[in-house]
Order: structure tokens, then sequence, then C-alpha cells
């Protein structure tokens, strides 16, 4: 079994699967819309009735812990790094649901799902019914409205005997019907149409999610999800106030780079190891976390960078008066998370001895490879972001100024204010 099926995110996501014989051991995007295609699905709607909150909750957390995590496990020296926790996860969700035995149990640990299975997919569901609902009537950075796309798609070998069950839980909590191609004879052409689906979905942001040679004849099935932002700042920067700002590297060298800069009243918190500032995006539904590590603290920081220091420092916000200085940065990554998600326990999975007879009564099923591509550029505008694999007041009568100059690496996450949930999570080393 020497196929491999890769999936990234610049807002996508996705799991190649495969049968064969185990061996010896929405909005007007740019990109032209993919072809109509021949489909498998279920007679079952969409389900809206929302989810327990304590349910949405419990999986917001999980999302977060596991994004804390594998942003440790996939860092390299040096290199800027951006994932989507939410894509990721809704991905993962799509293929844990035809997932038995010690299959469901390694993924389940790898990933942070805490809910049985019957609980967590209509969680997925209203989360991801939630997060499609922001920015009504807010401005995207390109003066076009707002947008938080996150679409899910299947792709399958015509023919391929699937549970009935499994394609009615793909419609019902994630909206995501099957099309039927052919990998065996036409595994080339099948993953042009993938790619143009995504290109479609994260407005030409992800292009080449799956690279040649990643479909063979081998594959049966894949899952994608892409994410596509697009959002201007509740407080734009001026491009006037832009100057040329020293950018001190982690390697002790400098570069400079364009530093955007504005005096205003943010939710902003500060710890003996960090400065947090807090951005909101037009209509206040989202915004953008960026936690300055103290100097000196950077190495300390990223091994001490976890759910629970984020949900401190987003809980020790509060609006004060800050001259912020902030870089404007682009760029795009895109690995396989297969070592990351086998090292976090789950390598039964990406073998033959992988269960996965919720999906297929075929019994031979496995996971070649989860591939994972974004896409982030911020300026003085607002932010735009694609994947493909998601407050205390204090007022004083004379405000004090609190300067927060972003100058060295930093970390970044886009988050749902209302759920909590970080659809964006990165770290930026050197801006250019």
């Amino acid at each position: 079994m020497n196929a491999r099926f890769v999936s990234p995110i610049a807002l996508f996501a996705a799991l190649a699967l495969v049968a064969c014989n185990p061996p010896a051991s929405e909005e007007n995007p740019k990109a032209d819309p993919p072809p109509e295609l021949e489909t498998a699905r279920s007679t079952l709607a969409r389900v809206t009735t929302p989810a327990p909150e304590a349910d949405v909750l419990e999986l917001v957390r999980g999302n977060n812990g596991f994004g804390a995590d594998l942003l440790s496990r996939v860092r390299e020296p040096g290199e800027n790094l951006l994932i989507s926790p939410v894509s990721i996860q809704v991905a993962m969700g799509m293929t844990f649901a035809g997932a038995r035995g010690q299959t469901e149990t390694e993924i389940a640990r790898a990933l942070r799902f805490t809910l049985p299975q019957s609980r967590l997919h209509p969680a997925f569901g209203t989360l991801d019914l939630a997060l499609r609902s922001r920015g009504e009537g807010a401005q995207g950075k390109d003066g076009q409205p707002f947008r938080l796309r996150i679409s899910n798609a299947a792709w399958a070998q015509r023919g391929y005997p699937f549970v009935p069950e499994y394609l009615d839980l793909l419609a019902q909590s994630y909206g995501a019907g099957v099309n039927l191609l052919d990998f065996i004879a036409a595994p080339e052409p099948s993953r042009r149409l993938i790619n143009e689906w995504v290109a479609y979905e994260t407005e030409d942001r992800i292009r080449e999610l799956l690279a040649e040679g990643s479909i063979t004849p081998d594959t049966r099935l894949v899952l994608t999800n892409a994410v596509y932002f697009n959002a201007a700042w509740e407080k734009q920067f001026d491009e006037a106030a832009t100057r040329p700002g020293t950018f001190h590297l982690a390697d002790g060298t400098q570069a400079q780079v364009p530093m955007m800069a504005q005096t205003q009243r943010f939710k902003y918190a500060a710890g003996a190891d960090y400065q947090a500032v807090e951005l909101p995006y037009d209509g206040g539904e989202l915004a953008m976390l960026v936690v300055l590590p103290a100097a000196g603290q950077l190495a300390a920081f990223e091994q001490a960078f976890d759910e629970a220091k984020l949900t401190s420092i987003v809980s020790a916000l509060a609006v004060r008066e800050v001259e912020l200085k902030l870089p404007k940065f682009e760029f795009e990554w895109k690995s396989s998370l297969k070592e990351a998600l086998v090292a976090m326990g789950m390598p039964t999975p990406f073998t033959p001895a992988a269960d996965f007879t919720g999906i297929s009564p075929s019994g031979n099923l496995a996971i070649f490879d989860v591939v994972h591509q974004t896409f982030i550029a911020v300026d003085e505008s607002g932010t735009e972001a694609a994947a493909a694999t998601a407050v205390i007041v204090g007022e004083t009568s004379v405000p004090v100024t609190v300067p927060m100059f972003v100058d060295r690496p930093f970390f970044f996450a886009i988050r749902d204010v209302a759920t909590g949930a970080v659809v964006f999570l990165g770290e930026v080393l050197d801006p250019r």
C-alpha cells in the first residue's frame, strides 16, 4: 500500500482512506465553480436544531486544546506557522464517524474528542452553523461583504459500498454529500476535480491542495473541509501611519518590516511572560488575539502555551488605551499531519489494522495521509485567511496609554467571540 492521499488547508483539510489488500507488514469566489458531479446523498436533511450549549463548549475546549498541542508538534525553527484547528477537527470528525474499536479510541484521544459519537457530531453541526452565521452586514478587508465560509465534501469511488447510516450522518451534521469519482481508472482527473473544489471554496487561495500523484487507484474516499475568512478590522489602521520598523528575529538578528500603528481602546492583558491585545473585526463577532511573549522568553512561552494558557489570557482581557504597533504579514503553510497525529496517540488508523467499518463493511480502509494547508494576509484593512483540511471593561477618567510594540516573534489566534472557538492559530517568527 504505497499510495498516499493528502489534503492541505488554505481553509481545507482532507483525509484519504483507502481500501486494498493490506501490505505484508457560496459567495462569489474568484475561481470557477467545479463541474456538476454524480452524487450519493442521504435523503435526510441537515439538522438545524441546536445541540446543548454544554456539548458545544466541550467541543470547543477540545478543539482549542488540540490546536495548541498540534502547534507545538509541527513547529519548525525560524518558520512561520498557521493551522486551522476547526478545519482539521471537522475533517477528522467526518472520518471519526466511521471509526470503531481501537481506531475510534485513538482518534478520540489525539483529537481531544471527549463527547460520545452520539453527541459529538450534533455539536459539530451546531458549531458549524453558528460560525457560518457570523458577519451579517459586516465588511471584508477587500470592500466586499464579510466572509466566514466553511464547506464540507466527501469524494468516493463510484460503486464502492458505504454504510447508509454513515451517509445519513454526513448529511445531517456536516451538510455533506458524497461526490462519486473513479479513482481506479482516472486518479489524476479525480485529483484535479477535488483541487478545483478547494480553489473555489477558498477564493483561489488554495489551488493545489492535493499534489500530483497523491490520488492513486488505491484511493477509495477523500473527506475535505475548506474554510475561508475575509474581514475588515473594526478599527482600521491608517496606511499613512505605517512606517518601516525593526523586528527582532528569534536568532538575534534584525529585519526591517512595514509596521502598522494606531492608538485605540482595545481589550488588553499583561502577565509576567506576555502582553496580549484583542483586535475585533467588523461586526464584533470574531477577533484576532495577538500574544507577545516577553523578551527573551519565546522558547519558554512556546513550551507553556496550551488551552489553559490561552483561556487565562482571554479571561484577563480588559479595555485599555493601547499604543499598538503591529507588523503587516502574509504567508502560507502546508504540511502532512500524519507524523504529528501518530505522535499524539493515533497510530492504528494509518495501518492495515484500522477499523473503519462504520464507513464501509469492506473492513480494509485505512488513512493514508492528512494534509493541511493555510494562508493568511494581515494589513491595515483587515485579514484574509484560508485553510483546507476554525469581556471585562475598565474605565478611568484619565486614560493611561499602554504601549505594545509587536517587534519580536508573536502568537495570534482568530477566534469566535461567542463560543471561544479558535478558527486559526499561528506564530509569526519573521513577518517578511
